[in-house]
């Protein structure tokens, strides 16, 4: 399915019935990475969509920040569900959590999962990095990206290809994670940590056990800054949660929706 948005024509998909959430995915992802965690979650009404320039949805006119990629949920939610429950993964986490700062009418509940609010200068020049690969050897950024998505698992290592074959996929011609970077990047500069205490909703962090990308440092800088804050780890799981345990990660993104505030 498709809705105009803005400037962009947005793909997403709807599932199951029941209470309402909203997903947000990751960088080098796209909708489909969220199928999984809709089927198990079919007593919820579930929304996930495609960030500008990812899967089925134009780029437009991309700015690379923050703001427009939260701007863009806000249309989504505003056009298609109304206050919703808004779940992120890594990038998509901190978009949710920008949208519950400045739109608490639209975000009943936040749950964040692999999430950061602040990069360091290390993870500033990774993103960088890719960007200036994907302009100048797109087929060298395909092989980084086989290489990330290898240090983001932690036990499905059998499954790298089938996963980062997915994910290039899901990339398209690279200019949709090269304006996601971009926005991940400007974190090093201007966190999203001080927007934190404003959030009034209850908000979830959920992290891998081993997730080298998003480690348990970044949880602990939300987790010190949120009114209602809970955090919950999935065992054996590196960044790509929902390919390392997708029954663990599911059960606790479920017990995040059916939760009012602790786990």
């Amino acid at each position: 399915m498709k809705i105009r948005l803005g400037d962009i024509d947005v793909g997403y998909a709807r599932a199951g019935e029941g209470p309402l959430a909203v997903m947000v995915h990751g960088l080098a992802e796209d909708r489909n990475s969220w199928a999984d965690v809709q089927s198990r979650l079919s007593d919820f009404t579930t929304y996930a969509y495609d960030l500008r320039g990812h899967g089925e949805t134009d780029l437009g006119k991309a700015r690379g920040t923050l703001e427009q990629l939260g701007g863009d949920l806000i249309a989504f939610l505003e056009a298609l569900t109304g206050p919703a429950d808004c779940i992120g993964y890594s990038l998509g986490g901190t978009v949710v959590l920008w949208v519950a700062a400045r739109r608490p009418d639209l975000v009943t509940r936040a749950t964040v999962a692999g999430t950061s609010t602040v990069v360091g200068r290390r993870a500033a020049a990774f993103f960088h990095d890719r960007i200036e690969t994907i302009r100048s050897d797109f087929p060298a950024f395909a092989d980084l990206l086989k290489e990330d998505t290898r240090q983001q698992l932690a036990t499905a290592g059998d499954r790298l290809d089938e996963v980062a074959a997915r994910r290039l996929k899901a990339v398209g011609t690279g200019e949709g994670y090269v304006n996601a970077a971009r926005a991940m990047a400007r974190l090093n500069e201007h966190p999203l940590t001080p927007l934190l205490p404003g959030i009034a909703c209850p908000v979830h962090v959920i992290g891998g056990e081993v997730d080298t990308f998003c480690p348990r440092k970044a949880a602990d800088i939300m987790m010190a800054a949120l009114r209602r804050g809970t955090y919950r780890e999935v065992a054996r799981a590196g960044h790509l949660m929902s390919v390392d345990r997708p029954d663990a990660y599911a059960e606790a993104i479920r017990n995040a929706l059916e939760s009012n505030a602790r786990w």
